[in-house]
């Protein structure tokens, strides 16, 4: 497919316009992310077909069941085929586990079981690092109404349990992720959807597979090694001629 006008760029992504109004082309690059210390991961080749896959994967999983995402279809290697939305200037990170920033935050223990999964909210501004902020300053600032921070809410906990159980089924513990999520118009009315993506880059996964240099099972979860291949193959979108060993990306 012709790639039209360049619309963004990012570190991981480019967007093109789509074929159609209101669609866009989602182009997977092999460049990481920011990691915790918002040094960018180097490239590896193969990165952004994997995750083409794997947000594939997750993506066409929730809208099956109900959960409504920016996805359309899977155009090629790298590319999908996604809907326009207007993305609120929000990252959503779901928490499990005590991990990362949460932990050096609030002095909890890394792996600590949470009583139940948190929701946090980061201004995404990657000139402020993109800083925590609270319901009051969303809707203050206008970024988001109480309602949308509600249905928000509501998506996210639908995500976190279908993402937990399919990483779970796998071998994989979910500690943490983030989404974004956008605003689509259907005539008068306007829902929140799933948008950017689903991929090793915006989540935290733990092997419960793990074991030591002797093959025996380590008892708490440790990193999942060469995370983008091992993922990819136990869900089984795996291409067959791709190999690279990369760590995830951290959520702060």
């Amino acid at each position: 497919m012709a790639r039209r006008k360049k619309v963004y760029e990012g570190k991981a992504k480019i967007l093109y316009e789509g074929p159609e109004p209101g669609t866009l082309i989602q182009y997977f690059k092999d460049e990481g992310a920011p990691k915790q210390d918002d040094v960018q991961s180097a490239a590896a080749e193969g990165k952004g077909v994997l995750n083409n896959r794997l947000s594939e994967f997750f993506m066409s999983g929730l809208n099956a069941i109900g959960v409504p995402t920016h996805f359309i279809r899977r155009l090629n290697m790298r590319e999908q085929l996604v809907r326009m939305a207007e993305i609120i200037p929000l990252e959503v990170v779901v928490r499990n586990f005590a991990a990362g920033e949460l932990s050096a935050r609030l002095g909890i223990p890394e792996g600590t079981a949470l009583p139940r999964p948190i929701v946090e909210y980061y201004y995404k501004d990657a000139r402020l690092n993109s800083p925590m902020v609270s319901e009051e300053h969303i809707i203050a600032f206008g970024w988001a109404s109480q309602q949308d921070l509600d249905d928000i809410i509501a998506l996210a906990l639908r995500v976190n349990d279908f993402l937990s159980g399919v990483m779970m089924g796998v071998g994989i513990r979910l500690a943490d992720f983030r989404i974004e999520v956008g605003r689509i118009w259907e005539g008068d009315y306007m829902r929140l959807i799933v948008a950017d993506e689903i991929s090793p880059d915006s989540c935290r996964l733990w092997d419960l597979r793990a074991t030591n240099e002797r093959g025996e099972a380590l008892a708490e979860p440790g990193p999942l090694p060469d995370v983008y291949t091992e993922l990819a193959r136990r869900l089984g979108v795996m291409p067959s001629n791709v190999t690279h060993a990369m760590k995830p990306t951290l959520i702060n």
